[in-house]
This record gives structure tokens, C-alpha cells and sequence, in this order.
């Protein structure tokens, strides 16, 4: 196995700017940019990809590696192993390893079958059968079936486990009152297992792409605990977690499908850029995401490294707690949305490989709907500081996680705040200790901005909005840190689940986009590109457009 010690003694070339995250064969990562040319790769410029996904492409792929343990360096931690309780895309990468859902996204991001072989949708849309795969068993031996399915639905609904998935399939309503938007989940025979709707809910096959089963044996052994003692039916087994540190996993010889290619799965957290890259460049690393942009031209001179982007669903911004009394009033909201110059924010997060935010959603989301830029343009700022009383600013607080790339961009915000009087006390933290402090009941949140990324896992407009701006996803449900309100908007979402027809769900969505974006319940930022980089042996691990890394079919040239 690797050795993957943090490196300190590797310096690169460049110097840091002044020091963002919230988530079947190879893939190639080769949708087509918005910044794509037909130049040749192996030298980098700002923003530029070539027509095959390369900003850097390696000149020796002849390479091998010394050994058969992919070892992945990432800039975040991974928060979970238990897969009906993660925030994020890290844990949701790790936990595929382990895991599987009745269907997945494929590599061209459509719904194909994992554990389930294939399905029926009733003409009334209100009830899903699913034909399982038959002979898979857990890591711990016993089978999979449909009771292994209801197990695993009845456990993530169970109030009293309190698990983050649980909103996905129960509906709170203002009152406090609940809504299961499953009426009942039977099991007519060990292969067939059965969801039956209150009512059409249109992305329900998409949400399943994040269900994954557990073994109901190791279930009733560890309950809850399960997050340190996961057994699945996926590819790899469990070794150990440590949390700030590494995840590891190794080969799982008696895998159903396609046999790993790999011996083990190290995934390193190394939050510092430059440790990142000299992990890579030094082999005790062979896969990194995300590749710090500044540092691409540092590697161009390894000539086994390939350094490639891909566009994403990935939305960059800053939550405004509109229960702060100066964060109350929208003009304040508009002011500093006109105070950060986005043009600026991509180039120095990005070097060009993004674009500024032109809508609450990013482009790849079906429905988006392109609203007016909140252009930069501090007179105007001032001017609407000066109406809403604040013409001498205030203060204010804004969290973020503590990784390289997150306090650069808090930083830019902080400074592009302080032209219209705004000062803000950038406070870095360990993800776990934001969480602790963000997912709390109303009356003891001490919120007022946080910088984070949201993608949406299932693709689907309602999964990029529901979460974070319907009035009753507040935390602790969660992740609404804005306290937005807005009745009609939640009206729109509400009509966008239940209503089938797609023009109509055009409408409906754009209009919903339009209302928030008016509100400004955040500061729109970006949308970035995912980029990562691999070594030339290394083959079959890509990044979804939501910024979760697959290494399924890793494969190690020797």
C-alpha cells in the first residue's frame, strides 16, 4: 500500500494568492465546454479545455505504478460512511464504493440498473415495481432481497433514527404535521419489491439513484453505528474510516458483478492545495480532485499527469440569513450581490475554468432559466446601502470550511464587502464543527453568511432547490441557512413534483428561479468546472458533473 503520509517537503513552482466545497468503463470526462478548443493541451492557459476534456495531457503513458492501491487525495473530509446520513459528495463517493441503489446514473448521467434489473412505471404514476438482480449477497454473506429494500426504506423514514434522508421521502409540512410520500413498500415475492406513491412525484426515480441498501443484519448488530461498520453489496469492502484523515476499502474478491481492478481504495483528505499536488507529482497519490487551478502550470512539466475539467451542476454561493435584522432588508441583499464582481471571483477561484452564476441553478439542470446579472457595480451598491439606513455598513460573520481553496474565496468576499462599508469576520472551521453550528433549532443559530457549493446528486431541479430555500428545510431539517420564505416560491416547487406535463414544469420552474433570484437570499457566485487530475497508469475514475468522484472501474497499469 501507498504510502500517503502528508508531504510538506515539495515545493511548487508559483506562489499561492491569498488563501471554496459544502459536494462501467472509463470515462473520459469529454462533455463539451463552454470554454472548448481544438488547441493542443499539453500547455495550459486559463480556461482553456480541448475537445477531448484536457487541459494538461500527459506525454508518457507508458507509465506503471508500483503497486495495485489507488490512493485518491481530496480537499474535503469524508463527514459519513453511513449513506442515509451524508452532506456531501465526498461521503457520497466513499459510500458508492461500499454500496449500491436499485439504479444508478451511468456515465452519460442516465438512470441504468444496479441492483435492480429493470422496472415498471404504472400508468397512473403512483406505482413502481422493480425486478431485483438475483444470487447478490452483502459483504457479511447474507442475501439480498426485496425485504432488504423495505428494511432500508422503513429504517430511513423511522422518525426516531433521525437520518438526513429521511426529507426525501417525507414531506413536512408549515404546521409541523408530516406527509409520507410513500404509501407502502411491499415485497410480493423475494425478487419484486414494490413502491406505491401517495400522489406522482416526478423525480422519485431519480432520488433512488442515492438510496442505498445496507445489510439488514448488520443493521439490527450496529443500528446507527452502522456509519463505522458498513456492509453492503458494492465492489469494495470496509477496512476503516478516520475521519479527517482517510477512508480505506479493499477489493471485494466476491463481488457479483465485474471484478475491481484494484487491491485497495485509500481516499486521503489533504485540504492544503499544495500538499495535494505534491502527492500527485511525487506517485503517493494517483488520482486528486479537486486539482487546485493555480497550480496546473506547476504540473505541466510531469510528464505521466494528465490534468483534466469537466463541466458541473455545481453552484457556488454565499447564504444570507435573512433573520439577521440588517440581512432583513432586500435592498442590503442587493447591494451586495452588486458589490462582488463575479467576472473577477471566476478568474481568481477558477483561472477561467467556471462562469459567474446567472441563475439560483446552474445551466446543466434541466429548466434553468437565465435571469438578469446582478452586475458589479459599487455605485449603485452604495447608493442602495445609503437607502436601506446602512450607508456606514455594518458587521458581519462568515463561515466556511478551513481548506485552502474555501478561505480564498472568503477572503475575496470579505474585501470586495468592505467597498460598500460591509466588514466581515471570516471565520474558517473543520466541516464537522460548521455542521454542529449550522444544524440547530432556529433560536440557537448564530449564522449570519455561509460560503459553500451545492450540487444536485439526482439531477433534478427540485433536489437543486428544495433542500436549500424551501421555507420548512430550515436547519436542523436542512440546509435552507438563508431562513428564505416565500409562499409562492414554495407553491411552485410544490406544483413542480405533482405536475407531470413538461411544459407546464417549465413554467412552474422558471418562475421559481425568477422569484428567488429577485429575493437574493444568497450571494450568487458561480458555477465551476470539476477538475482533476490522474497519473497516465491510471484508468476508469472520473467525477460526476455533481462533484462525486467514481472508482468503481479503477484500473492500475503495472
Amino acid at each position: 500500500m501507498k504510502n500517503y503520509k502528508k508531504v510538506i517537503s515539495v515545493l511548487l513552482a508559483g506562489t499561492m494568492m491569498f488563501s471554496l466545497a459544502a459536494c462501467g468503463g472509463k470515462k473520459d470526462n469529454n462533455s463539451s465546454s463552454a470554454n472548448s478548443s481544438s488547441q493542443d493541451a499539453s500547455t495550459a492557459e486559463n480556461g482553456k479545455v480541448d475537445k477531448d476534456g484536457y487541459i494538461v495531457k500527459a506525454k508518457n503513458t507508458d507509465s506503471k505504478s508500483k503497486d495495485n492501491d489507488l490512493v485518491i487525495a481530496i480537499e474535503g473530509s469524508v463527514s459519513s460512511m453511513d449513506p442515509a446520513n451524508i452532506p456531501d459528495t465526498n461521503a457520497i463517493s466513499a459510500t458508492r464504493g461500499v454500496y449500491e441503489n436499485l439504479v444508478k446514473f451511468d456515465e452519460n448521467n442516465e438512470i441504468a440498473g444496479q441492483l435492480a434489473k429493470d422496472w415498471e412505471i404504472s400508468d397512473d404514476s403512483l406505482t413502481y415495481t422493480f425486478h431485483l438482480n438475483e444470487g447478490i449477497k452483502f459483504h457479511d454473506g447474507t442475501d439480498f432481497d426485496s425485504e432488504a429494500v423495505k428494511a432500508n426504506y422503513d429504517r430511513v423514514v423511522d422518525k426516531n433514527n433521525d437520518l438526513r434522508q429521511r426529507r426525501t421521502f417525507i414531506v413536512t409540512n408549515d404546521d409541523g404535521s408530516e406527509e409520507p410520500r410513500v404509501a407502502s413498500v411491499e415485497t410480493p415475492d423475494p425478487n419484486t419489491v414494490m413502491f406505491k406513491l401517495t400522489k406522482p412525484w416526478s423525480p422519485f426515480i431519480n432520488r433512488l439513484t442515492q438510496f442505498c441498501i445496507i445489510s439488514p443484519a448488520a443493521l439490527a448488530q450496529y443500528g446507527n453505528d452502522i456509519m463505522n461498520h458498513p456492509v453492503g453489496t458494492g465492489p469494495y469492502t470496509f477496512v476503516e474510516w478516520e475521519e479527517g484523515d482517510h477512508t480505506t476499502l479493499k477489493r471485494n474478491d466476491n463481488y457479483w458483478g465485474d471484478k475491481p481492478g484494484v487491491d485497495t481504495v485509500t481516499i486521503k483528505e489533504a485540504p492544503e492545495a499544495g500538499t495535494r499536488t505534491a502527492m500527485l507529482q511525487t506517485g503517493e497519490a494517483d488520482f486528486v480532485y479537486p486539482m487546485p487551478v493555480d497550480q496546473i502550470k506547476a504540473v505541466e512539466g510531469t510528464d505521466d499527469l494528465s490534468v483534466k475539467a469537466s463541466d458541473s451542476n455545481i453552484m457556488r454561493y454565499v447564504t444570507l440569513n435573512m433573520d439577521q435584522p440588517e440581512l432583513k432588508d432586500l435592498k442590503v441583499r442587493k447591494a451586495m450581490n452588486l458589490a462582488i464582481d463575479k467576472n473577477a471571483y471566476v478568474q481568481l477561484m477558477y483561472s477561467g475554468y467556471g462562469k459567474p452564476a446567472s441563475s439560483v441553478v446552474p445551466e446543466s439542470i434541466s429548466g434553468y432559466v437565465e435571469q438578469p446579472a446582478y452586475k458589479y457595480d459599487l455605485n449603485e451598491a452604495k447608493a442602495l446601502m445609503k437607502e436601506a439606513g446602512y450607508e456606514d455598513g455594518f458587521k458581519l460573520t462568515l463561515w466556511g470550511d478551513n481548506t485552502t481553496q474555501e478561505i480564498k474565496g472568503m477572503t475575496f468576499i470579505k474585501q470586495q464587502l468592505q467597498q460598500i462599508g460591509i466588514e466581515v469576520d471570516v471565520m474558517p472551521m473543520e466541516p464537522a464543527t460548521i455542521n454542529d453550528k449550522i444544524y440547530v433549532d432556529k433560536e440557537e443559530s448564530k449564522i449570519n453568511m455561509w460560503y459553500v457549493n451545492w450540487s444536485a446528486s439526482d439531477f433534478t431541479m427540485d433536489g437543486s432547490l428544495r433542500s436549500l430555500l424551501y421555507s420548512t428545510m430550515c436547519p436542523p431539517v436542512s440546509a435552507n441557512t438563508a431562513y428564505y420564505n416565500n409562499k409562492d416560491f414554495d407553491k411552485d416547487l410544490d406544483e413542480g413534483l405533482s405536475n407531470a406535463d413538461p411544459e407546464d414544469q417549465k413554467k412552474i420552474y422558471a418562475d421559481a428561479q425568477e422569484r428567488a433570484w429577485k429575493d437574493c437570499p444568497w450571494l450568487f457566485l458561480g458555477n465551476d468546472q470539476v477538475i482533476f487530475a490522474e497519473k497516465s497508469y491510471l484508468s476508469g475514475v472520473y467525477v460526476s458533473p455533481d462533484g462525486a468522484f467514481n472508482f468503481a472501474d479503477a484500473k492500475l497499469a503495472q
